[in-house]
C-alpha cells in the first residue's frame, strides 16, 4: 500500500502541484510575519537594552492617551546633583529630549519622516550607551548650532554649513548644522537633531533648570535593581517614576509593540484567508482525484485491501503534499520576510536582513499550518475513498458522489443557517455595542459555515437562471456549458465557494466603509461650522507661535483653539475611567454646532466646570451639577461641576470615551504649557472664505505640517483614511482571487481528465476545437459568477450588520456601494475567463481517436 501510495502520488504531482501553491501561499504568510516581527523585535530589544541607563528618573504620568498634549513634563535638573551623592552612582546626566518639535529647511520643508515616525530634538551627551556617534564636524557649542543624523541628513540633502529652523514649544529658533551624527544601531526611522544640553533647555523645555529625565549610571558590580531602591528612597515620595534599565527597555518596546502588532496581525489575516480559501481547494482537489480513482481503490479492495488502509493511503497522499507545501511555504516565508525588510528600509527603519531571526516557533507554525490543513481537508474525500465498494468501483458505472442526494446538507445547512440569522438579527436589535458585536461576529461565522454547505442546494437554481441565456447566445455549447456546471453541485459549491469567501469580505466591508463615509460627512456637515480647520498633518499638537501667527493673518475674524488632555475620571457609581478629555476656547457656537441634552456650551465651559455625553452620564449615575473628581497628567487633581449634556446623535461627543470637554482655563491651570491640536477660524466680515484661504496658507508656509481645511477637506480626509482599511481589504481579496483562480483551473483541468471519453466523443461528431474551448470558458465563467453572486449576498447582508453595530456609535447612515458591487461581478466573469483558459486549451489539443479510446 505504500508502494501503491507513492507512486501514486508522484503519477498526480501535475495535478497536486496548484494545491501545494495554496499550501505554499498559507505557509509564506504565517512564516514571513513571524520571522519579520521576531527580527523586528530582536533587534528593538537589543536596541533598548543598549541604550538604556542603569537607572532612570522620569515625572510621574499614570495617564495614557492616543491624543498628546504637546506638553512636556519635566524633572529640576538639580536632581542630577542630588542624585550624584547616593552609594552607588557612579555618574549622573542630565536629558532634554521632545519628540513634538518639527524641524524645516531653509525652503520651509520638514525635515521629519513623512512615515509617522518622530523627530526628536535633544541634548548631546555622549555615553558609551549613546546610539550614535560624531563622525563628521565638531558638537554643538552654543545655541546657533546643532548636529543632525546622518539618514536624515542624506534624505533630506542637508549638510554642515545648511541651517534648520526648529518649532519648540516656547518658540521658533534657527540653528546651523555644525556636524553630523551616525547611528552605531539600528535607526528607528526618526529624525534626531541635537544641541547642547543649555540651548536644549532653555529653548526646548523654556527653562534652564529643566529636564525630561535624568539618567543614572551604577557603579561596577552594583545591581540596577539595588540602585533604583536607593535612588527611590532618595528622592522621596516625589512626582517621580524610577525604572531600571530592563523596565526603561520593556517600556520603550511596549509602546513600538502596537506599530508591529499592526503588521504582524495585517500579515496573519493574509494568512487566515489562505488558509480557508486553500481548504476549499485542497478538498476538491482531492474529492476529484478519489472519484476519478474509484476503479484504481475498488482494484485495491478487490484485492484484500481494507477501508483502514485505503484511507490511510489517500491521508499519507495529503501529508506528503502538505510537507511538500509546508517546506516551499517556509522557504517563501523567508523571502518574504526579507523582502518586508528591505521594504522598512525605504521608509527609514534599517533593519539587516543578516540578522533575521528565525525562532524555533517559525518552522512549527509552518508546519503546523501546512501540513494540518492539508490532513483536516484530505479527511473527508479520504473517508469517502474507504467508504467505495469494491464492486461498485469496478463497474465504473457513474463517478462516485455525483448522484447522492443532498438531504444531509439540507438539514446542517439549514441549522446552522438559522442560528447565523438569528446571531445576526440579535446583532441588529442590540442596543449595547459590546453585544451586538459579539452577536455580529458569531453570526458572520455561523452564516459562512452554513453558505459553505448548503452551497451545493443552491448550485442548480442559481446556475440555470445565471447560465439562462447561454444557450439562447451560444447555442448547443452553451447548454453544453450550463449543464456540465450543473452536473456536480457538490464540485462546483465547493470551487465557487473558494472565490465566495474573498467577495463576502469585500462586500461586507464596502457596505461598512461606505456607510462610514456618508456617516461622517453627515456629521461634518450637522456639527462643523468653521469657514476652515487648521490642524497638523499627523494630528500631533502645534506650537503656540502658529496660534499666534494665524490670527494675525490678514482677514481672520474668529480663531476657536482646541486642546486635547488625558483624564481620569472617578464616576459616581465607583468607576475609574481613563479617557481623553477636549478644552475649547469660550466662542464654541460660532464654530460648532453641538445638540445638548441638557446645559449650554456657557455652562460647558464656565470656570469649574466639565461637560459629557448624555448616555455616558446615565450609564454612570452622572447628572448635571454633579461635581466629578478629574486627574489630570501629573497627579495634579481637581472636581469639576457637570455643567452641560451632549446628545450628539448617540456618539461619544468628540470622538473619545465620555465626550468630556471644558473650557481652556481648566486646561491651561492643570496642564501648562500644552499645544493647540486645531484651529477653528473664521473670515473676519467683509471677507471670504476664498479670500481668506490663501492668505492663511501664506501664513503656514514656515509650518508645513499644518494645513488649511474646508468643510470638502475634512471629508476627503476622512475619506482617505477610511480607505487605508478597504485598501487592506482589496489586498485581501487579491489574494483570495488568485487561489480561486488555482481552484478553478484545478477543478477544470480535473474535470478535462475526468471527461476525456466524453471530449472525444464530442470532437468526432463535429465539435470544432474553438467550440470546445468556448463550452470551458462558458462552465468556469458561470462558476465564478455563482460564488460572486453567493459572496456578494452574504457580504451585503454582513455590511448592513456592521453598519448597525457602527450605528450604535453614532454613524446611522445607510450606503450601498453598488457600482463596487457589479465590478466585483464583472470581475469575477474575466476570473472565470483566465482561469479556464490553460484547461481550454489542454482540451482543445486531444487526440480523438486516444481521447475515445481513454479508459
Amino acid at each position: 500500500m505504500l508502494k501503491a501510495t507513492l507512486r501514486s502520488f508522484l503519477a498526480h504531482k501535475g495535478r497536486l502541484l496548484l494545491s501545494a501553491l495554496a499550501i505554499v501561499l498559507s505557509v509564506a504568510f504565517v512564516a514571513g510575519s513571524l520571522i519579520f516581527s521576531d527580527t523586528v523585535t530582536r533587534t528593538f530589544d537589543r536596541l533598548f537594552a543598549s541604550t538604556a541607563a542603569d537607572v532612570t528618573v522620569e515625572p510621574k504620568n499614570d495617564l495614557t492617551s492616543q491624543l498628546p498634549t504637546g506638553a512636556t513634563e519635566t524633572v529640576p535638573a538639580s536632581l542630577a546633583d542630588r542624585l550624584k551623592g547616593i552609594d552607588g552612582v557612579a555618574a549622573t546626566h542630565v536629558d532634554a529630549s521632545v519628540e513634538n518639535a518639527p524641524v524645516v529647511d531653509s525652503a520651509n520643508k520638514s525635515v521629519g519622516p513623512t512615515t509617522g515616525a518622530p523627530t526628536i530634538v535633544t541634548n548631546w551627551e555622549i555615553t558609551e550607551r549613546s546610539p550614535v556617534k560624531l563622525t563628521s564636524g565638531h558638537e554643538p557649542r552654543g545655541g546657533g548650532e546643532a548636529l543632525l543624523d546622518a539618514d536624515t541628513a542624506d534624505k533630506k540633502h542637508l549638510g554642515i554649513g545648511d541651517t534648520v529652523t526648529v518649532q519648540a514649544q516656547p518658540g521658533s529658533f534657527e540653528v546651523r548644522i555644525v556636524g553630523i551624527a551616525t547611528f552605531t544601531t539600528t535607526n528607528p526611522g526618526a529624525a534626531l537633531v541635537f544641541l547642547d544640553t543649555p540651548t536644549a533647555q532653555s529653548k526646548l523645555l523654556g527653562r534652564p533648570d529643566a529636564a525630561t529625565s535624568i539618567s543614572v549610571d551604577a557603579e561596577p558590580g552594583v545591581d540596577d535593581a539595588l540602585l533604583k531602591k536607593r535612588v527611590s528612597a532618595g528622592l522621596g515620595a516625589g512626582p517621580y517614576d524610577v525604572k531600571t534599565a530592563e523596565e526603561q527597555a520593556k517600556s520603550s518596546a511596549e509602546q513600538l509593540g502596537g506599530f508591529l502588532d499592526v503588521i504582524k496581525y495585517v500579515m496573519l489575516g493574509f494568512a487566515g484567508i489562505s488558509v480557508l480559501v486553500g481548504i476549499f481547494l485542497i478538498v476538491n482537489t482531492f474529492s476529484m482525484l478519489i472519484a476519478q480513482r474509484t476503479r484504481e481503490l475498488g482494484l485495491l479492495r478487490a484485492l484484500g485491501a481494507d477501508r483502514r488502509q485505503v484511507r490511510r493511503s489517500v491521508l499519507t497522499e495529503a501529508l506528503l503534499l502538505g510537507l511538500v507545501g509546508s517546506t516551499l511555504g517556509l522557504a517563501a516565508g523567508i523571502g518574504l520576510a526579507i523582502g518586508l525588510i528591505k521594504l522598512m528600509a525605504a521608509f527609514g527603519m534599517n533593519l539587516k536582513s543578516t540578522e533575521m531571526v528565525i525562532g524555533w516557533g517559525t518552522p512549527v507554525a509552518a508546519y503546523v499550518v501546512g501540513v494540518g490543513v492539508t490532513y483536516v481537508a484530505a479527511y473527508l474525500p479520504a473517508r469517502r475513498a474507504a467508504g467505495v465498494s469494491p464492486m461498485a468501483a469496478l463497474s465504473d458505472a457513474e463517478v462516485a458522489g455525483v448522484g447522492r442526494p443532498l438531504r444531509v446538507r439540507a438539514v446542517v445547512g439549514g441549522v446552522v443557517g438559522a442560528a447565523g440569522a438569528a446571531a445576526l438579527a440579535g446583532c441588529a436589535a442590540s442596543s449595547k455595542t459590546s453585544t451586538s458585536a459579539s452577536l455580529l461576529g458569531l453570526g458572520v461565522v455561523l452564516t459562512l459555515i452554513a453558505t459553505v454547505i448548503a452551497g451545493p442546494l443552491l448550485v442548480r437554481p442559481v446556475i440555470r437562471v445565471l447560465g439562462g441565456a447561454f444557450p439562447a447566445l451560444f447555442g448547443t455549447v452553451g447548454r453544453m456549458s450550463q449543464r456540465n456546471a450543473l452536473r456536480n453541485p457538490r464540485r462546483t459549491g465547493a470551487t465557487a465557494a473558494a472565490l465566495m469567501v474573498g467577495l463576502a469580505l469585500v462586500g461586507g466591508m464596502s457596505v461598512a466603509s461606505a456607510s462610514m463615509s456618508k456617516s461622517f460627512d453627515q456629521q461634518i456637515d450637522k456639527t462643523l461650522g468653521a469657514d476652515f480647520v487648521l490642524q497638523n498633518a499627523n494630528f500631533v499638537p502645534f506650537s503656540r507661535e502658529v496660534t499666534e501667527k494665524v490670527r494675525a493673518t490678514e482677514g481672520v475674524g474668529l480663531v476657536v483653539r482646541q486642546r486635547f488632555t488625558p483624564v481620569a475620571v472617578k464616576l459616581p457609581d465607583g468607576k475609574r475611567v481613563e479617557t481623553t478629555a477636549a478644552a475649547y476656547d469660550p466662542r464654541l457656537d460660532d464654530v460648532a454646532h453641538i445638540t445638548y441634552a441638557e446645559g449650554d456650551t456657557a455652562g460647558a465651559l464656565g470656570e469649574g466646570r466639565i461637560a459629557m455625553d448624555v448616555q455616558f452620564a446615565k450609564d454612570h449615575d452622572v447628572r448635571v451639577g454633579s461635581t466629578i473628581p478629574v486627574e489630570f497628567p501629573a497627579g495634579r487633581t481637581t472636581g469639576l461641576t457637570v455643567g452641560a449634556l451632549t446628545d450628539q446623535d448617540g456618539a461619544d461627543g468628540f470622538g473619545t470615551q465620555g465626550g468630556l470637554f471644558f473650557g481652556f482655563g481648566t486646561i491651561e491651570k492643570y496642564v501648562p504649557g500644552g499645544q493647540d491640536s486645531a484651529l477653528y477660524v473664521n473670515a473676519a466680515p467683509g471677507t471670504s472664505p476664498e479670500a481668506l484661504r490663501p492668505r492663511l496658507e501664506k501664513t503656514l508656509e514656515p509650518y508645513p505640517q499644518v494645513q488649511v481645511r474646508d468643510q470638502a477637506d475634512y471629508k476627503k480626509l476622512v475619506h482617505d483614511q477610511i480607505a487605508v482599511l478597504l485598501y487592506l481589504v482589496y489586498a485581501l481579496l487579491g489574494l483570495a482571487i488568485v487561489i480561486a483562480v488555482l481552484g478553478v483551473v484545478n477543478t477544470l483541468a480535473l474535470s478535462v481528465v475526468e471527461r476525456t471519453r466524453e471530449i472525444g466523443l464530442l470532437r468526432a461528431i463535429g465539435l470544432g476545437r474553438r467550440q470546445l474551448r468556448r463550452m470551458i470558458r462558458l462552465e468556469s465563467v458561470v462558476i465564478a459568477v455563482f460564488g460572486a453572486v453567493l459572496g456578494l449576498a452574504l457580504g451585503l447582508v454582513w455590511g448592513v450588520c456592521i453598519q448597525q453595530v457602527l450605528a450604535l456609535q453614532g454613524m446611522k447612515a445607510l450606503a450601498v456601494p453598488w457600482t463596487t458591487i457589479v465590478a466585483v461581478v464583472i470581475g469575477s466573469a474575466v476570473v472565470g475567463i483566465v482561469a479556464a483558459l490553460l484547461p481550454a486549451l489542454r482540451a482543445s489539443r486531444m487526440n480523438v481517436l486516444a481521447a475515445i479510446a481513454h479508459e
